[in-house]
């Protein structure tokens, strides 16, 4: 069996939007959600600025008990979750439940519980702290809480492989509904990052910005940390035109790999083999990809080496191919940063409105591609691609197909 998979439903919680609609709204408009951190204090800290999720209020989709239960991690997760179901106008049957998956990619875990109980214990020299601890911590989290939210018991799965992870999950869900195994998939990644020991330790790594993310600009300084969540649904194409759905677009190919080459420096090679791969998987030519969403991350070696990797596999189509990172407006959200940009890739087919580059102010030469500066752009394209390169060399990408091809 090899079935073709709509997109039918989005949810989003992100530092640019709560909800998919202002997500959407703040990317057409280059809105950057990066700004001072204020949810935890910044003492010692390098960097100020974080895109952070500001003004969520969990108890729209949760009672008082399940946010006392969960992380901030899943609460964004269910949020997105509900959303997207709502979206979907998916009806969740017992029936339709055991036939349905849920894949997310966290890669950390519930942060700001773990260094909460932290600090009670070192800090306060508290004995005991939350008896829900380690449910909060554990990266399946989430995943485990959409699951007895909506009576989900289908497969049910939590993705960590750091900044690819979402990618992986999102992946993983599209094979399994591509090949019978399951009839739905709710699919994407969540992050909750705003955790003091957390953020101290990206600080030491010395590759995050003090201010702002310029990605592929010849000033730019390093990535900014973001958080929140996407969720994506997945179901057969044939089975969305049947009961009427909005269909999106089709999620095509899927590509994945490992560089083999260094726990945090990118190699070009494992990058390009990852695009090539999703390219074969969804039957295209490197010319009917008319957008790429870059991994785009503002770091100096991750931009430049995204650059080599495009070139390799583009060749003198990559002189017309426009290229993007959002992640110079909602942050890089680590588990989560794939869903979030699969969100914007799927929403760009969508509404045939290429998302910029935001913060762009110095060409460089050695990421000479169109990167779609500071401006959204009005163009109908046939295919895009979603990159998502991790520390450890794990890459995925995900092939998207505009709705007119369908």
């Amino acid at each position: 069996m090899n079935r073709r998979v709509a997109i039918t439903g989005i949810g989003v919680v992100s530092a640019v939007g709560l909800n998919r609609q202002q997500f959407w709204q703040s990317l057409a408009e280059g809105k950057c959600g990066i700004g001072p951190i204020e949810s935890i204090s910044t003492e010692g800290l390098r960097f100020q600025h974080v895109a952070e999720v500001r003004g969520f209020d969990p108890l729209v989709a949760l009672d008082p008990k399940e946010v006392d239960q969960l992380d901030r991690n899943a609460h964004f997760a269910i949020a997105a979750a509900r959303e997207a179901v709502d979206d979907a106008r998916l009806e969740l049957t017992r029936e339709l439940g055991e036939r349905c998956a849920i894949a997310t990619g966290c890669a950390v875990g519930g942060k700001a519980s773990e260094d909460a109980s932290y600090y009670e214990l070192y800090a306060e020299k508290k004995t005991r702290f939350h008896p829900l601890t380690i449910p909060r911590v554990m990266a399946n989290g989430a995943a485990s809480a959409i699951s007895s939210k909506f009576g989900i018991t289908g497969p049910v799965w939590n993705v960590s492989t750091a900044c690819s992870s979402a990618n992986h999950a999102l992946g993983q869900a599209f094979a399994m509904v591509r090949g019978g195994q399951v009839e739905v998939a709710l699919a994407g990644g969540c992050e909750g990052l705003m955790a003091y020991g957390f953020l101290k330790a990206w600080d030491v790594m010395r590759v995050v910005a003090p201010d702002t993310c310029r990605p592929f600009s010849k000033d730019r300084k390093g990535m900014v940390l973001g958080e929140g969540a996407a969720i994506l649904i997945l179901e057969p194409l044939e089975r969305a035109q049947a009961r009427g759905a909005r269909i999106y677009c089709e999620i095509a190919g899927f590509g994945l790999g490992s560089d083999a080459f260094h726990l945090t420096m990118p190699s070009p090679d494992g990058g390009a083999r990852a695009m090539s791969m999703a390219l074969r998987d969804a039957g295209l030519a490197p010319e009917q990809i008319g957008y790429i969403n870059a991994h785009g991350t503002g770091t100096p070696a991750n931009d430049s080496t995204e650059t080599k990797a495009i070139r390799a596999v583009f060749g003198d189509h990559a002189e017309r191919l426009p290229v993007s990172s959002t992640k110079s407006m909602h942050g890089h959200a680590l588990g989560a940063a794939g869903a979030l940009e699969a969100a914007a890739t799927v929403l760009a087919l969508h509404h045939g409105l290429l998302p910029p580059t935001a913060n762009y102010t110095t060409p460089d030469p050695e990421c000479d591609l169109d990167v779609v500066p500071n401006v959204s752009r009005a163009v109908r394209v046939e295919a895009a691609l979603s990159n998502s390169f991790a520390f450890g060399g794990l890459n995925a990408v995900l092939a998207f197909k505009a709705p007119a091809s369908l």
